[in-house]
């Protein structure tokens, strides 16, 4: 959690925080069955979490960029810079499988990239106020548009098709992960794979340069070992 919400979280302390009046009633009736104890709702909300059946966290908490702020899709016309880290390959494995990994990317199982240098970006950005990768995933296995997933949050999502993941972190810029499942003339799967990043300013442009000789590292490994699981468990 940041620190500009836990501190406030923290002297709030001093104040009481237990309900010993129930004017509610007045305007919600109680429920036919009485009110759920404090032991029954942790009980019933530790289950949600065993069968995988959260509905909301604290993490899907987020605030929508400005309907200005560009996207991915913008045409080259509508201004602005947009530099991009694109690759692809082809992937001897079925288009199922590579979604399979595709989709559970994140989280408890990693990045399919460099560890350490993840580990330490994400320790920079909790430095600086951000998530980092400490907020993992709703879900081991499955995605839905709005999910948190660790500095990420899911944009879009297309099953079999597409995943689009836009940065929460702390950055001079707006940034994007795009992994996509594709096929050529052949009928061969295809893995296509895009960081974009807008940038704000001369700090953005000095944050790109800065971190691109490391992008062979980072996103090259992401994509081979993101095609070498898919094909191990083709």
């Amino acid at each position: 959690m940041p620190s500009s919400i836990a501190r406030p979280l923290v002297d709030s302390l001093i104040h009481e925080v237990i309900c010993k009046e129930h004017d509610i009633a007045t305007y919600v009736p109680d429920p036919g069955t009485g009110l759920t104890g404090f032991d029954q709702a942790v009980s019933l909300a530790l289950k949600r979490v065993r069968d995988l059946d959260v509905t909301t966290t604290w993490a899907s908490a987020s605030t929508a960029g400005a309907p200005s702020d560009p996207l991915p899709s913008d045409p080259d016309w509508s201004g602005g810079s947009l530099y991009v880290d694109e690759r692809e390959s082809v992937v001897p494995a079925s288009p199922e499988r590579l979604w399979t990994v595709i989709e559970g990317i994140g989280g408890g199982n990693g990045w399919y990239s460099w560890r350490l240098g993840w580990w330490a970006r994400g320790l920079l950005d909790r430095l600086f106020g951000g998530p980092g990768l400490r907020r993992g995933r709703r879900n081991p296995r499955d995605l839905s548009v709005g999910d948190p997933l660790d500095w990420w949050r899911v944009e879009e999502i297309e099953d079999h098709k597409l995943l689009r993941l836009r940065a929460e972190m702390r950055l001079p810029g707006l940034a994007w992960l795009e992994l996509v499942v594709d096929h050529d003339d052949e009928g061969s799967t295809v893995f296509r794979q895009r960081a974009l990043f807008h940038p704000h300013g001369l700090p953005g442009h000095l944050y790109w340069w800065a971190i691109k000789p490391f992008h062979g590292l980072v996103f090259g490994g992401m994509q081979r070992n993101i095609a070498s699981a898919a094909t191990a468990g083709h």
